[in-house]
């Protein structure tokens, strides 16, 4: 999301959100960390008020005409990290922490079935962009959701999960030794070592920002925010 989002009070909420004849609006979750879209639901104003007051979604049941807070019987509840709307003020986006799967069978995403088709199969291969107009650094972004998927699932033998399941000390052990050989492959002025030195330290670098549950995404606009400053020189 822009770091330029304009926030609104509750007040200027209830103004702007323009609920359908039935009083529900569409609200979009998503994973603050991975940005896969997990969910769609519907919320009326009581559900989308539970949400921000509480910190955790809250939905509509069409079928059951009542309330639903995600997560009550499954345990798979979802923190909220933001909440906006739309231009139009008639579909609302929540960037969620999910402590499980969103859908009721199980999988990560409730959009877990894809649609065949041969020319959305040609713009899959390439992200959906040519080869040259891909983002130069695509791979940190698999790469964090990679490790996202890790921490939930935690595949028997994968070194990632042995980083999870020791916890923060050993990361932080393991963050610092990369940082040391990465000085020393510098100091060594040997670029080929240097390259795998500083791509292991990225990794755990990546692996303490998943397990502080701190997005990739909130690093970035802190560098943005650094540029935007005046220079002094």
């Amino acid at each position: 999301m822009s770091g330029q989002s304009k926030r609104q009070t509750w007040e200027q909420v209830q103004e702007n959100i323009h609920f359908d004849s039935d009083g529900l609006v569409p609200a979009i979750v998503q994973d603050a960390t991975s940005k896969e879209v997990l969910m769609m639901a519907y919320m009326n104003q009581e559900s989308l008020q539970r949400s921000l007051e509480t910190g955790e979604t809250w939905f509509w049941s069409r079928s059951r005409q009542e309330l639903w807070h995600k997560g009550r019987t499954s345990g798979n509840t979802q923190s909220i990290v933001s909440a906006h709307y739309d231009c139009d003020g008639d579909t609302l986006l929540f960037l969620v922490r999910p402590t499980g799967p969103a859908c009721h069978t199980g999988e990560t995403t409730c959009f877990y079935r894809g649609i065949e088709s041969p020319a959305i199969a040609t713009s899959e291969e390439t992200g959906g962009k040519s080869t040259q107009d891909r983002q130069r650094f695509a791979v940190l972004e698999e790469l964090e959701q990679i490790i996202a998927e890790r921490e939930k699932e935690r595949p028997e033998g994968a070194y990632t999960t042995y980083l999870f399941d020791k916890g923060v000390d050993k990361i932080l052990k393991k963050v610092g030794e990369e940082t040391a050989e990465t000085i020393i492959a510098a100091k060594n002025k040997d670029n080929a070592e240097l390259r795998l030195e500083v791509s292991d330290l990225l990794y755990h670098l990546l692996v303490l920002l998943q397990e502080r549950k701190l997005p990739l995404d909130d690093v970035m606009s802190e560098l943005e925010r650094r540029h935007e400053r005046p220079r002094r020189d």
